[in-house]
């Protein structure tokens, strides 16, 4: 019987397992083997680890773990979590099953881009949808901008500084004429026609348009549709935000007692969603580990 177990072994995940095990808690951490930021080549806006391989923070985070005796991390799948405060049941996709008082989860959510062929391939390298994450490696080029709807001018606006050119790709998509004047003070065009297909070249990235016309450009800022990437919210009646992120108090406490959540798949007070960085992750499953020793306590001491 584990006191905490955290499901998800990507940075909220890590970092709350480290938390825990320094204060000599029973926790078990489940890592599927599956990131986010798999696609990506260099981790960037992260202190101490700004442009290199984020498989090296896992790395990192587990040779870390292994120094606290009462942290166990196993490689496997959750498939269903059931039960309530005191007596939670993890069942593993192989059939195993964990038992645990108190349950953080820290496992994500999924990306869904446009479907534009090629778009996907260059997704996490010359394509990405965090500018603050991956604008500064496309300073100094004519920059598209796919999928950004009305957002587009505040994402202009802050490619401005970094891009030489801006370029919003609307894939067809009628853009609304304010919207449209707001870019042209920006300085960004708009090209209307359909995308037929994005590739590599160079550093960046060729867009073919359905027309025969072509656009280089040094990279592209695209919106993606995201989910929770695992079912375990649902399975356990916590409460979802209008955005689909799981709802947390200031401390990553979730609205069903003995579950909290850290990481992309939750957004905190006052937030209309999570902001989906690896430093902020971080900070969220420190946090939320810190709770639910705070907890644990409390129960010891009948309070």
């Amino acid at each position: 019987m584990y006191e905490v177990a955290i499901i998800g072994g990507g940075p909220a995940g890590l970092q709350a397992a480290l938390t825990l095990g320094r204060m000599h808690r029973r926790a078990v951490l489940l890592d599927s083997g599956r990131y986010r930021n798999a696609p990506v080549r260099h981790m960037q806006n992260l202190v101490g680890f700004d442009g290199r391989d984020p498989a090296e923070l896992r790395e990192a985070a587990r040779r870390d773990l292994a120094a606290y005796d009462s942290v166990e991390t196993l490689a496997g799948e959750v498939v269903r979590v059931d039960g309530a405060l005191g007596a939670f049941t993890l069942t593993l996709a192989d059939g195993g099953r964990i038992d645990t008082a108190r349950v953080i989860l820290a496992t994500g959510v999924a990306d869904t881009l446009p479907e534009i062929p090629g778009l996907a391939a260059l997704f996490g390298t010359a394509a990405a949808h965090c500018p603050f994450c991956h604008g500064h490696e496309f300073a100094g080029t004519r920059v598209g901008l796919i999928g950004m709807g009305a957002h587009a001018t505040r994402m202009a606006a802050m490619l401005r500084p970094i891009a030489a050119e801006l370029v919003v790709l609307a894939h067809g998509e009628p853009v609304d004429p304010e919207v449209g004047d707001q870019l042209s003070r920006l300085g960004a065009t708009i090209r209307a026609e359909r995308i037929a297909s994005v590739a590599p070249a160079g550093d960046g990235a060729l867009v073919t348009f359905e027309d025969g016309s072509t656009l280089d450009v040094g990279g592209i800022l695209t919106a993606t549709a995201w989910r929770q990437a695992a079912p375990f919210a649902e399975q356990l009646g916590v409460a979802i935000g209008p955005a689909g992120a799981i709802e947390v108090d200031a401390l990553g406490r979730t609205s069903v007692p003995g579950v909290a959540a850290a990481g992309d798949a939750a957004v905190g007070p006052g937030l209309p969603g999570p902001m989906h960085a690896v430093g902020l992750s971080i900070a969220a499953g420190l946090t939320a580990a810190a709770a639910t020793v705070q907890d644990l306590v409390s129960e010891e001491l009948g309070a």
